[in-house]
């Protein structure tokens, strides 16, 4: 506990430098091109892998010669460019004070990807056993790199580090798997850990408007090596809602827009359930014999790879007790702690530059510390930023032991409340119901655009709740502060007039309301927001139809949250059956593939969700005791 203490303290004097040192530093690298040019040399290699295909990496060596350093390491399918040993990256490691810091740099094109020969394959399979030279995956590449630098680089102490934000944090995570005697520290970034809830499949349900970006412009068949990247794709419109809907079902929109040139798209297609197509590319059941020290790093609205991230550690944590592991969590958008200063998102501001202080005072130390030895406080188990107070704290387990088991029920009149239905006040008409069409689905935000944007997990969903087929239920008034931590589980019980349906749950901060002027007066701030294909509700290999007009149970996972909801606000949630673009729209139909479903297909449907002593929806959460300051729990 005493270590815990003292890294709590640690961080609050991080805190009182955050605002100060990152600008120094910024002054000192105005130019980081011509910096990088005076300090490193650079060089490029093909590095042979065991099964003799060869790697493009870049790597870049400081001139002093007087020192060892650690190497620092990079794999991506997003290119190591610029290309050719004359021209330098505006940027390299994890952030602006590695370079001055001094580390060796690696950055390597995977297998496949632009430079590098081979075949490229989406999330990799791993293949725990291998037999001989031919069962490669990203372990094996990750651990044959190490070994050739090791043995060709010069000025290195021995000692490797991994790092990687969303796909590259995939790369890093299966990295470290059966890792290399020399790869001392990894820090896995809003990874990639299963494919099935991550990114473009949340709980069965197709991520529509993030799958189309990302796939257009990452999933070119690349015929050859090459230093181009793929042209940006070009929407015949900004309104994606309009696009989409107009263009039908998934299947129609590879016709019109994609025609047939996205390999992965035409693979999900195919594997709507999760079959062993999904099941090998999930790389969390794997992370075994991994890295001695760990930091797996995300942020509450990161809008991709949170499901990764949460059981990327989790999965580190029950497979390796011996390895240090440790967690951290801020205020940030997917990467964000990277590419911004982290101070807001959206209308939602944060009190101070979160990201700024990540790099300078969480990150950097951990590589310091692991990778050459710095006398420097072990990291606390979870470190993470409270929103709603706007305080970073430390934990030494998440989620948090002292946190106490709440469950609340939606309840008659949109009320929700602790205290459970009962057999007296309800009966089998306890219920609120809506129609859905989707044809007329739900919004996802109220912008005019085709993507996923990165504030939809901040938005204020005022326009949501206005909607008839949007169900709404708030708590009273807090009359004091009330912090939710850890996991969050929703427990339905819906039926539909249709055969199929997708249920969408949101937790939503609701602020008091106040005269013209005051900033975001009743502003319904999302928190935490989930979907599940309800065919899936029992069995995600297995998808089955509703029984019309029968209530059936659907659980749902929402993730982990570290919020404060304070004193004269309200928690509510919502309860929808569509979400789009940014989700793909059920028929309401059970169908064998809903991404080849017929228009006829695309039908009204009344839901209900019961609120029943017999059938009580509810949700499951923790609660944290409130402390006055920032303490180890």
């Amino acid at each position: 506990m005493r270590e815990f203490v003292r890294a709590a303290l640690v961080l609050s004097l991080w805190m009182f430098a955050a605002e100060v040192a990152p600008r120094a530093v910024a002054q000192e690298l105005q130019q980081p091109e011509s910096y990088l040019r005076l300090h490193y040399i650079k060089s490029e290699h093909m590095i042979p892998m065991r099964d003799g295909v060869k790697l493009f990496t870049s790597v870049f060596v400081p001139r002093d010669t007087t020192k060892t350093y650690p190497v620092m390491m990079k794999r991506t399918p997003y290119n190591v460019g610029p290309y050719g040993e004359d021209k330098y990256p505006a940027r390299v490691g994890p952030s602006e004070h590695f370079v001055k810091a001094g580390y060796i740099f690696v950055n390597q094109d995977v297998r496949g990807r632009f430079a590098s020969e081979g075949e490229f394959t989406q999330v990799t399979p791993h293949i725990p056993n291998k037999s001989k030279p031919t069962d490669v995956d990203e372990s094996s590449d990750t651990f044959d790199t190490i070994e050739w630098l090791l043995k060709n680089i010069p000025q290195h102490n021995g000692r490797v580090g991994m790092a990687g934000i969303s796909y590259p944090g995939f790369y890093a995570a299966a990295g470290m798997i059966d890792a290399h005697p020399a790869l001392k520290a990894v820090s896995p970034q809003a990874p990639v850990g299963d494919w099935y809830f991550d990114d473009f499949l949340h709980h069965g349900s197709f991520f529509l408007a993030h799958a189309f970006r990302w796939l257009t412009g990452n999933d070119r068949d690349r015929p050859k090596p090459t230093t181009e990247p793929a042209k940006p794709y070009v929407y015949p419109t900004p309104d994606g809602y309009k696009m989409f809907l107009e263009a039908g079902s998934v299947e129609n929109i590879d016709k019109l827009y994609l025609k047939g040139t996205i390999p992965f798209w035409k693979d999900m297609m195919l594997h709507p359930n999760r079959d062993e197509f999904w099941q090998k590319r999930a790389l969390i059941p794997h992370l075994k014999n991994v890295a001695p020290a760990v930091m797996t790093v995300t942020g509450w609205y990161d809008a991709e790879d949170l499901y990764g991230s949460f059981k990327t550690y989790q999965s580190i944590e029950s497979q390796n007790p011996k390895v240090t592991n440790v967690l951290v969590v801020g205020p940030w958008h997917h990467g964000g702690w990277a590419s911004v200063d982290g101070d807001k998102l959206g209308n939602v501001t944060f009190g101070s530059k979160t990201s700024a202080f990540y790099r300078e005072h969480i990150e950097l130390p951990f590589f310091e510390k692991y990778l050459k030895d710095k006398d420097l406080p072990a990291p606390a188990e979870a470190t993470v930023f409270e929103t709603g107070s706007n305080a970073w704290r430390t934990f030494d387990h998440w989620p948090p032991k002292k946190t106490e088991a709440k469950q609340l029920f939606v309840r008659d009149g949109g009320s929700l409340q602790f205290a459970p239905p009962d057999n007296a006040t309800t009966d089998a008409t306890s219920f609120d119901e809506f129609v859905s069409d989707p044809n007329k689905p739900v919004p996802y935000c109220e912008i005019i655009t085709p993507k996923m944007t990165i504030e939809y997990m901040v938005d204020d969903q005022r326009f949501a709740s206005r909607r008839p087929d949007v169900l709404t239920y708030q708590t009273d008034v807090f009359t004091e502060d009330t912090v939710v931590a850890g996991p969050i589980q929703a427990d339905l019980w819906v039926s539909t007039t249709g055969t199929d349906a997708d249920w969408v749950v949101k937790l939503i901060d609701v602020r008091p309301d106040a005269p013209e002027g005051t900033p975001l007066a009743g502003y319904q701030m999302l928190i935490r927001s989930e979907i599940i294909r309800g065919r899936f509700r029992n069995d995600y290999a297995k998808p089955e139809p509703f029984k019309p007009g029968e209530p059936a149970r659907v659980r749902l996972e929402l993730l982990d949250v570290l919020h404060r909801f304070q004193k004269g606000h309200r928690l509510m949630v919502q309860i929808q059956s569509t979400w789009f673009p940014l989700v793909d729209r059920n028929p309401q139909t059970f169908v064998d593939n809903i991404y080849f479903a017929k228009p006829e297909d695309f039908k009204k449907a009344t839901h209900r969700v019961f609120r029943s002593a017999a059938h009580p929806t509810s949700l499951k959460l923790g609660i944290l005791p409130s402390p006055k300051s920032v303490t180890s729990n």
